[in-house]
Parts: C-alpha cells; structure tokens; sequence
C-alpha cells in the first residue's frame, strides 16, 4: 500500500528518507500536533515498521522525536480527524486533514502492533470500520496473512526496536529456515549460544508472544539472570508454551519458587511437560512447584527432577501434590526423580508409593539411587503399574532395607503380571539369589512379554546368581536383551555360557568385566563362546565383550567372525589386543557379511591396525557403522599422523559406500554368506565332516567292490554299488551347482520380469499423477490470477506467452530406477539368503541320503564277502559303524549341521606372547588328552568319531604329530590300497581325485594342524601337537609312516605312549625313520603321489623343514 504522501513536498519526502536512512517508509503524512492546551503545531508523521518519526515541516528534515509501537497502550478517536496514543510517556494527540488519513494512520498502528505482538488484544477503540479484505486477491493480503513460525522475526524485531539493540537477521534467519524447514516445534538455546545476554534474552521473550512454538530447551548451557527472567516472562505470557526443559543451565530454588508463581499468574497455563535436571532446586523450589501442581487443571504428562538435591521434605510435598490432583492419574506419563541419593531412604516417601499404588498412567519410570527399597516399590507397582508400564530404572538401589532373607512374593507376582514392560534395569542393585531366582521364575511364567531388556550389570551375582541363571534361563522367552557385565562370574562362564545358547529369544548379550580367570580357563570360555555363535540356529544378533582386558586372546573371537553368520552388532572395546588383533580382525571383516556395526575402541592401535582395516574394508560392503575408535586414533596420529589420517578417511569412505547399499557381485554375496570366500567346491560344502564321512565310506564301498569281481550273486550290488559311487563323486560339485542357480545366478527371471513389467505401470502412474498435478496448479493460478491465466494456459492450451508447457524436471526412469535398483536389489538379496538356506538344507538332505545308502549297500557286499565263493576269499569286514564314521541318524546330522561352519585357526603369536603354557595337549585323571584350548576341539566331533578303541589306536606319542588321514579310514581297512589294474569301472572315486586335486592352502607356519583340524580315527578334530625340541629331523617327524606298515607303527605309538621307559621313544623314533624311508622309495613311482593338495611326500616335508 502506497503511502498518502500527496500533502508532502517531494523535496521533504527525499530530506526524510535520506535522514531516516535505511528503514523503509510504511507511511508518510501531514498532521497536527497538541504540544500545549489548545494549541496545534504542525509535523510529519513518518511510519516504518516498528516506530513511528515525527519530523519538522520544513526542510532539511530533522527528527523531532519517535515512538516505539510497543510503547502504544491504546488509540482511541476523539473526532473522525483526531486521534489520540495513550503511551508509556502519555498521551499524544494528533489531527489528520482528513478522517480518510486518521482512519489510515489507525490502521497501520494496528497491524503494526497486530505483526510484533501476535497473540495480544487489540489496542484500538475506533468506530466500527468495514473489514479488510485478506483474500490472496487482495492488496491488504500480503501483510494480514500468517507468517512463518507464527511471525517469530516480526516479534523479535518489534522487541530488538523496542530495547534500542540492533536486530540480528541471523537469528531471523535460522528461525525462519531450519525450524520452520525442520517443522521443530521446541526452540533450542544451544543454536544461539553465541549471542551475547541480552541479545539471547530477547529471543526468549519473543516466545511469549508466538503460537507456533511448542516448547523451550536448553541443555549444559549456563543462563545468566536476563535470560531466566524471560523464560519466566514466557512462561507467564505465552499460550501455546506446553514443554520447559532446563538440563544443568545454573537453576536454583528462588527459580523454582519465582517459577510456581509465574504458573499461578497464568490465567490457563498450557504447560504440561516440566524437565529441570541438575538443577539445585533442593526440598524449597520442589515444594513450591508441588503447591503449585495442586491447581494445574490438566496436571503434567512428563516431569524429570533428577539430579537436583531434592529430600524428604520435597518428595512428601509431591507425593500430596501427586495424589490430591486426579488429573495426575490419567496423565502424568513419565517421573523421573533419579539420582538424588537418599530420596526414598525415608518413611516420606509413603505418598509417593500410594500414588503408585494407584491405577496411573505411568509409562516411564526412573527412580535410580535414591535409596528405594526394591521389595516395598515391586509391592506398589504391583497394584498400579502392571498394565502400562514400559521402562523401569531401579539402579543403584537396595534390596531390602531391613535384614532379612525372605524375598516377598510381589516380585514374582509383578514380573509374571505386567503387560507392557520393555525394559527393566536393576544395574548395581546387590540382588540376593532368592530374588533373582524370583524374577526369573516370573519371566518365565509371564507370556505376554517379548524382547524385554534386562540389565543385570554390577550387581555382583557371582556364583550362585550364576547358578540360578543356568537353571531358569533356558526357558525364559520374555528376554530379549540382557546385560550382565561386571558380575564376577569369572569361571562360571564355562558353564553359563552354554546355558545362554539355549535361550532361542535372547538377541543381544553384554558380557564385558567377567573375564579374570588365569589364561587356560579364559582360553576355554572364549571357546565356548565361539561355539555359541557358530550355532546354525543361535539367535543372537548383537554380543558385547568391552572392557574385559582380553588382550591377545580377543582373537579367538575375533576369528570366529569371519565365518559367523547371526552377529550383526560386535563391541570389543578395552580388550587391548594391539595391532595383531587389528590384523585378525581385519581378516576376518574380509569375509564377514553379517556384521552391521563394530566398536573397537581402547584397543592400543596403532597406525598399522588402522591401515589393515582400511584394506580390509575395500573388501567388506556390508558394515555400515564404526563407532570413532577416540582413544586409539588420537594416541596413533601423535605418532604416525599421515599414515593414521589415511587409514581412517579410508575406512570413512568405505562406510559411507556402504550406507549406500551393496554393490557387489552376486557370487560374492554368495560366497560371504557362506562366510568363506572361496570357489572350490571342497570348502563351498557346508558338510565338511559329513563330506569327509561319505569319502570314507566311499571308499569302504569300493574295496569291497574290488574283492567280489566276478563273483555270480552280487553282480546287482556291484551295479548299485557303482551308481551311488558315481553319485557320490557328483556330491563334491553339488553346492556350488545349486547354488549358480536361482535368484542369485539367474538372468532374467520371473522376478526380473514382473519387477520390469511393474515399473512400466508406475512409470506411466507416475506420468498420470503429473499430469493430474499440472491440471490442479493451472486451476488454482486461474482461480487466484483470472486475469494473468485468462491467455490460454488449460491443459491442451498454449503456455503464457505462447511458451510451450514445461516438463516437470523429474530424473528419467525414475519409477524403474527405484524398483529396480532399490526395491529390486533389497528383494534379490533377501532372495539370496533364502537360497542359500535352501541350497545348504537341500546339500545335507542328498549328502545324508547318499550315507544312508552307502551304508545299505556295504552291508549288503560285506555279506557276500563271507560267501566262500568269493573269488578273492578275503576275509569279512567287522568294521563298526563308529569306526566308518557313517552314525547317520537325525541327531548326529543334526550335530554336523551345527558344526559345519569353519572358524579361522590361530595364528601362531599367540603361542608366544602372554607367556602361555607350553602347547602340548593336557590330560585328564583318566589319562585321555584333552584339546588344547588353542585349537578348539567341538564335543560334537567327539560324538561323529570313531569308538573308544579307535580313538586310542589313533593317539600319537608327544613328539610325533598326527599324520594326514585324506585316504585312511581305519587300521582294519583295506580300503586304501591302490586299486589293482585292470578293473573297469572301479577305480576311485571319492570325493579328491588323484588326476585333479583340489586346490589347498599352504600350511601357516607355527599352527598345527595347517587346516581346521583334520580327521583322525573317525572323524574327531586333531588335537594340537608340542613343536619339536631343537635338533630333532622334521622329516622324521613330519612324514607318514608306509600303509604297509600301519600295525607296526600302533604298536611303536602304544609303546610310546605307555610313558617313559627304556627305549621307549627310542623305538617309535626308528620306527618312523624306518617307514618314512620305506614309503618315499614306494611313492616314487606310484601314481597316487599326493598328499591333500597335490604335493608329493618328498616336497611335503622339505617344505616343513
């Protein structure tokens, strides 16, 4: 609206811009001015936004005076030409020429005043006037219409202009683009932190006069005194105010009192969230909000007192306030009076436990180290909270104040009625084990509870808490989360954990602080552990090891996760495993893709660790997060800054593209699913020792084959002998075959096809909906504008000005790209996973059906050996099944199905750092060996392998370490022979051909056995073996003894093994010396000259040398 400046001087209007300077003119005018009783002088009137100039009528201009429009108290009319300002200086009366430009200068007053104070009355009394037009049409529309944040940066301006300060745009800025952007409802102090007192003050006072904002917060901020005094003002004047949050701002109990006043000069105060932690607010400022809370009609749905001094006159003042207000009891949703020690020591706190008494609302409730006694509050929440009640933090508390042994039944009775409960922490609470067997024993009862998180650490339930944890915990499905670090468990874990891989519904473990054993029992827990999470069916998805100073030995866990499929969250934090254990971990981050999130901080890394995650993570896409390793990476860039900066931003950059979904071939994700990152089928198996079985029965199968050639009644055997030898042969390539087929190994697909044939129907949605769009843009413009649109702008017409229409600048293919390349990859991989459970069940089902039938078959030939007829006239085989390993009922294959996953051995520092014991496997009271704890032997293994008498025969003396067994079953088996020439169709035909041997690995220098344990007697893991004393040949030692000669060598072995004794190891030394010799000089021309990965006998041993 242009200003009626027709009556001033061109001249004067130039004078007064140029002496007003900057602000713009929202109105210029003509008036007189009352100076004396009855006595008129002339002035100008110039009007900007928030103050109103009054300037002589001859030029230059010069300022006489101006008025602030929020010193107006009133504007009245006295005549249609006069106007009169009631100010905080007095009146001021002015006469207009005309009642048209007193009617104007009313008006513009009022919407000025109406801009900087929103949510105040009007201040004007004139004749009622017709309304403003504030249709989007109308001229008036652009300065009545609704501001953003409720007109925020006009009130702070108004007020800015009122105090004499500048207005500091930035402020306005940032209100009116990120809060209003964000839509945040809560004014945030922190964002202006750097604005001085006063400046900061007027912010906050804006808030009394603003509907928008919901809520004021300020956290670890200190306020001075202007600063508070206007939260209070805001508190006092602002309608829409309903959440005050003041977390440590320097509060005291004068505030807390002034603060219960400004409620109470609230004529309907909107607050219902009050948060004031670590705030000194003691019993003074907590009673006079509590006599206060007594008249809130809608009482508070939060109110967080913690930290804040509070005592037992304060708590007796709320607990009155609490019970008398009914309104507390539909609303208050969360209380928090936490930390504030002694709180609930007293008998004050009689109130507040029958308000909990009481059916309530309560959904969160905190009463950590106040001194509650647990038996009294579990009897309260009993009756009021048991259906709503979600988060309950009772840590750092006592049991029971009294002595006593007896637990009271409420605990039980609590645990197995609630409803709702989703977390539960009894941290640092010294639970007897009565009670903890109470709690559990209501978990268990209580069926209406799922994923509950339980938060037993410090509470110091060593052995006997972990006794009762091994009873109930199996049959608790409540427990979702538990904590249990820091409880002293120490050696308990060698059974404790075990009991915590029963439990099918726990997903997430903390365990740190329980580690201080000696360095064997460590070594067998870990182990223990590991076994737990190689689990097929475990169900944990996040474990937690921090703080267990585990030091060298972190790396058997480590190892475990490259190959673990079910840990999608790992925290080894404060275990001080070094670079090593950096190195462990980043082999095994090379093959792991499961693994979501790793904290690994507090570790002693060094700038090397870091460089071996970084190359690591080229290789991982699936680890999206890395909690900032702070200890670690400042002490490393004091030492190595360049190459520490390099590592991280390396690692950084590989976990921002891996927030953006995967990008890796298909066999790849295959093949790290698997958790072994290979392509041969020998290890693409999932059933290594079932495999391992079926090539010995293999070869049982094809002996007794070769002893009935020609023989009249088993021709039919022999024929079905050879089709399920042929079959087994095809075993080998099985998994890989299934698994290049399917979702992950197809081309175009029924998916692919549906996917693309949907994306072409959102495609052109997607087009209609723009279309639909457009129509709807252009109806509105002709509805606001008729006159600018009215050139032909319809859909069908011609743009304005003859333009054609625009296209909506949208990405071409965007509906296929988003099916395709989101939706369809996050399908395909899901799909993926499917297939491999598929392709691994389908594995085991043909595999065990192939052993069943083996077994059949050799039975069947072993009665035709006993025919007399038999053209050999060999002599029946009494091989047990224990001895061929071929044990096939459902829970031994359900045993191999647990333990088929391959954990990566241990590296051979570890044998030499720490001061470990010397590596020569243990024995038990009975005498039998024990595996050592650095090269896990699985019980299952135990129960696959072969009978006691076989297991003894396989035992090897102390210094010899145990032979490969690739194509020896058993020393009353002939099965490894060479076959004889001249027999078709029965060569071998196991599972390693001699013509093409599968690809192996090189032993690791330090770690014996070099593979994951080889088969000895009958399937059970070899059992680590003492490296040589100095001056002894490693030929001798390292080489096989001649199969010709395999009683011979027992017998050497038994006598070895018998113990010290004249001659003993003397013997068994020339013994082996003897056959090595013999052998060498027989393989050299034998056409099986090779030993596991292709190697004659000859290169074996001089590469172990």
């Amino acid at each position: 609206m242009a200003p009626p400046a027709g009556d001033v001087s061109r001249e004067l209007q130039e004078s007064i811009r140029r002496a007003l300077g900057r602000p713009r003119i929202h109105l210029l005018l003509r008036a007189r001015l009352e100076t004396k009783p009855r006595r008129l002088e002339e002035r100008i009137l110039a009007l900007t936004a928030w103050r109103l100039h009054l300037f002589g009528p001859t030029t230059p201009a010069k300022a006489e005076g101006s008025l602030s429009v929020l010193e107006i108290r009133c504007i009245s009319a006295t005549s249609p030409t006069q106007v009169r300002l009631d100010t905080e200086r007095g009146p001021l009366a002015l006469a207009l020429a005309s009642p048209s430009a007193a009617a104007c200068l009313a008006r513009e007053l009022g919407a000025a005043l109406g801009r900087a104070l929103p949510c105040a009355p009007p201040v004007w009394t004139l004749p009622p006037a017709p309304p403003l037009d504030t249709s989007p049409t109308s001229e008036s529309s652009a300065s009545s219409g609704p501001s953003v944040c409720g007109g925020f940066s006009d009130t702070y301006a108004a007020l800015c202009d009122y105090n004499g300060l500048s207005c500091r745009e930035e402020v306005q800025w940032d209100v009116d683009t990120l809060y209003h952007a964000g839509e945040r409802r809560c004014f945030d102090l922190r964002d202006f932190s750097h604005l001085e007192s006063r400046e900061l003050a007027l912010a906050v006072a804006a808030l009394g006069y603003n509907r928008w904002f919901r809520g004021l917060c300020c956290r670890d901020l200190r306020l001075s005194s202007e600063v508070q005094a206007q939260v209070l003002h805001a508190v006092r004047r602002s309608p829409a105010l309903e959440e005050l949050i003041l977390d440590n701002v320097g509060l005291n109990a004068d505030f807390a009192s002034r603060l219960a006043a400004a409620l109470a000069a609230h004529p309907d105060p909107p607050l219902r969230c009050l948060e004031l932690p670590r705030g000194s607010l003691g019993d003074k400022g907590l009673a006079a909000l509590s006599q206060r809370f007594l008249g809130l009609p809608g009482g508070l749905r939060r109110l967080r007192l913690p930290h804040c001094g509070l005592g037992a006159r304060g708590l007796a003042a709320l607990g009155r306030a609490l019970g008398a207000n009914p309104a507390f009891r539909s609303a208050l949703q969360l209380l928090d009076l936490g930390h504030n020690p002694g709180l609930l020591g007293s008998p004050h706190g009689t109130d507040l436990f029958a308000f909990l008494a009481q059916p309530n609302a309560l959904l969160h409730l905190d009463l950590a180290s106040t001194d509650c006694a647990l038996d009294v509050l579990f009897g309260a929440l009993l009756h009021g909270c048991c259906s709503r009640l979600s988060y309950l933090n009772v840590a750092g508390n006592s049991f029971c104040h009294r002595k006593t042994r007896e637990v009271p039944p409420t605990l039980q009775q609590f645990f197995c009625s609630t409803f709702a409960l989703s977390h539960i922490s009894l941290a640092g609470v010294r639970l007897p084990p009565d009670a903890l067997r109470s709690l559990l024993q209501g978990l268990a009862a209580n069926t209406h509870l799922s994923d509950l998180h339980l938060d037993l650490s410090s509470c110091e339930l060593r052995s006997p808490g972990a006794r009762v944890l091994e009873e109930l915990l199996g049959g608790i499905s409540a427990v979702g989360s538990l904590d249990l670090s820091d409880n002293g468990f120490d050696a308990d874990l060698l059974t404790l954990v075990p009991a915590l891989g029963r439990n099918k519904a726990l997903k997430h473990l903390w365990l740190g602080k329980n580690f201080s054993v000696k360095a064997r029992t460590l070594e067998e827990i870990l182990h223990k552990l590991v076994q737990v999470i190689q689990e097929d069916d475990c169900s944990l998805q996040s474990l937690s090891v921090a703080e267990s100073r585990l030091k060298a030995r972190t790396c058997i866990l480590v190892n475990a996760l490259g190959s673990n499929a079910c840990l999608a969250k790992v925290d080894l934090s404060g275990n001080l495993m070094e670079d090593m254990g950096a190195k462990m971990l980043a082999k095994a981050l090379q093959i792991n893709s499961t693994l979501r999130s790793l904290s690994w901080d507090r570790n002693n890394t060094t700038a090397v660790g870091f460089q071996d995650i970084a190359r690591a993570m080229e290789s991982n896409h699936t680890l999206t997060f890395m909690a900032l390793p702070l200890c670690d990476l400042t002490a490393a860039y004091r030492s190595a800054p360049e190459r520490t900066d390099s590592g991280w931003q390396q690692i950084q950059w590989c976990l921002l593209r891996n927030g953006r979904g995967p990008k890796v071939p298909p066999e790849q994700v295959l093949r790290l699913q698997r958790g072994i990152v290979t392509s041969t089928a020998e290890q693409g198996c999932c059933q290594g020792d079932v495999l391992q079985m079926l090539c010995r029965l293999s070869g049982r199968v094809q002996a007794a084959a070769r002893g009935l050639r020609g023989h009249p009644g088993a021709q039919r055997d022999l024929a079905e002998a050879q089709e399920l030898l042929r079959e087994a042969r095809n075993a080998r390539a099985l998994f890989p075959s299934l698994a290049a087929l399917g979702p992950a190994g197809a081309g175009a697909g029924p998916l692919q096809l549906l996917l693309q044939g949907v994306a072409g129907d959102v495609a052109k949605a997607v087009d209609k909906e723009l279309e639909v769009l457009l129509e709807a843009l252009l109806g509105r413009a002709a509805e606001l504008c008729p006159r600018a649109t009215a050139a032909g702008v319809w859909p069908g017409g011609a743009w304005l000005g003859g333009a054609p229409r625009p296209r909506p600048p949208l990405p071409p293919g965007l509906a296929p790209g988003a099916l395709l390349e989101r939706a369809g990859e996050e399908i395909r991989e899901q799909l993926g996973e499917v297939q491999l459970a598929l392709v691994t069940s389908l594995t085991q089902a043909v595999v065990a059906e192939l052993l069943r039938e083996l077994r059949r078959v050799h039975q069947a030939l072993a009665q035709h050996l006993q025919d007399p007829r038999s053209p050999q006239g060999q002599e029946p085989s009494n091989s047990t099944d224990e001895e061929l390993g071929v044990d096939v009922d459902a829970p031994t294959l359900q045993r191999h199905r647990r333990c088929c996953r391959r954990t990566r051995p241990p590296s051979a520092f570890m044998g030499q750092s720490e001061g470990l014991e010397s590596p020569s496997p243990p024995r038990s009271s009975e005498g039998d060996p024990k595996p050592h704890p650095l090269h896990f032997r699985a019980p299952e293994a135990q129960a696959v392998g072969g009978s006691p008498q076989q297991e003894e025969f396989g035992r090897l003396p102390p210094t010899v370490p145990p032979y490969p067994q690739e194509h020896s079953c058993s020393p009353h088996s002939e099965a490894s022979a060479p076959p004889e020439a001249g027999s078709p169709g029965l060569e071998w035909v196991g599972l390693t051909s001699p013509q093409t041997p599968p690809p192996q690995a090189p032993p690791r220098m330090g770690a014996w056995p070099p593979q994951n344990g080889g088969e000895r007697g009958g399937g059970a893991i070899q059992e680590a073996t003492p490296t040589a004393p100095t001056g002894t040949s490693d030929r001798s030692r390292q080489l096989p003894p001649p199969k010709p000669q395999r009683r011979q060598r027992a017998h050497s072995c038994d006598k070895a093994d018998a113990g010290p004794g004249p001659g003993g190891g003397g013997e068994a030394a020339a013994v082996l010396r003897g056959a090595a010799a013999h052998l060498t000089a027989r393989t050299a021309t034998s056409p099986h000259r090779h030993l596991r990965g292709g190697q004659d006998l000859a290169t074996a041993a001089h590469g172990r040398e």
